[in-house]
């Protein structure tokens, strides 16, 4: 049976996750700006959330928010509506970076989105799918994902950090 997933526990989880990655982002050394931009229509079309911009190059991020520290796992979205057939997150972001963060333990993932994506999709089948329900009135949608050992993509997708906020 899906987990339950309430849209405002969604909504505090994502904020959060922002909130806390925008924080560690501006007190770093190299950084000269960050804009947020999940409001903004364009960016939310190709699924990005931030513009950080270093003294390097600019960056587009997604990030990912998430309480389930615990269980060792990334849930990697293949489908944000399962009715709708709407894909999911990790499927589309045109993001440069997925800033994939534990809020409880406050640990972010580093993900270069290409590389992660490309090994995603090749071994996507060796990974348990799940699903969540989340209701909206009296409707609900249901979110379908793969479950990724986090050890796996440290172990496979390069370069991948992780950082203590």
């Amino acid at each position: 049976m899906p987990r339950s997933i309430t849209m405002s526990d969604a909504s505090d989880v994502a904020r959060q996750a922002s909130a806390d990655v925008e924080a560690w982002l501006r007190r770093r050394a190299d950084t000269l700006d960050v804009r947020n931009v999940e409001d903004d229509p364009e960016f939310q079309r190709i699924d990005v959330d931030l513009v950080w911009t270093t003294r390097r190059r600019s960056y587009t991020i997604e990030v990912k928010g998430d309480r389930w520290h615990t269980s060792g796992n990334f849930f990697f979205e293949t489908f944000s509506n399962k009715e709708k057939g709407t894909p999911g997150c990790f499927m589309y972001t045109q993001a440069d970076f997925l800033f994939y963060y534990f809020v409880v333990p406050r640990i972010l993932y580093i993900l270069p989105v290409p590389a992660a994506r490309e090994w995603f999709i090749v071994n996507m089948s060796h990974f348990e799918e799940r699903e969540t329900t989340t209701p909206v009135g009296d409707e609900h949608y249901t979110t379908v994902g793969r479950l990724v050992p986090i050890q796996d993509l440290v172990r496979e997708v390069r370069p991948m950090k992780q950082e203590q906020l």
